[in-house]
C-alpha cells in the first residue's frame, strides 16, 4: 500500500527539559544529510536552523553538539531529498 501523504519531517516534542546528544529516524538510510531546526513552542512552526548531522547505522543521528529542549520544546529533523 502507497500512502497518500508522507510527513518528509520528524516532529520530535518534550513534556520536560532535555538534553538530546541523539535521536532515531526511522526508515531514514544511513548517510542522509539531516537539518535540524528548533520547533516554535506557540503552534510549532519551523524556526532556526540549530545543527546539522549525517545519519548513521539504524537510523540514529549523533550530533555534535547536545540539542538542549525545554520542557513544551522540541526539535524537527528534516531529512535532505533523495532515496530513503
Amino acid at each position: 500500500m502507497v500512502p497518500l501523504y508522507r510527513d518528509r519531517h520528524f516532529t520530535f516534542r518534550f513534556a520536560d527539559d532535555r538534553i538530546v546528544p541523539r535521536f532515531h529516524l526511522e526508515g531514514v538510510g544511513t548517510g542522509r544529510r539531516v537539518s535540524v531546526f528548533k520547533l516554535g513552542p506557540a503552534c510549532g512552526e519551523r524556526l532556526d536552523l540549530i545543527a546539522t548531522a549525517t545519519v548513521g547505522g539504524g537510523g540514529w543521528v549523533d550530533l555534535t553538539e547536545p540539542i538542549i529542549v525545554r520542557a513544551g520544546g522540541g526539535f524537527v529533523a528534516v531529512p535532505e531529498e533523495g532515496n530513503s
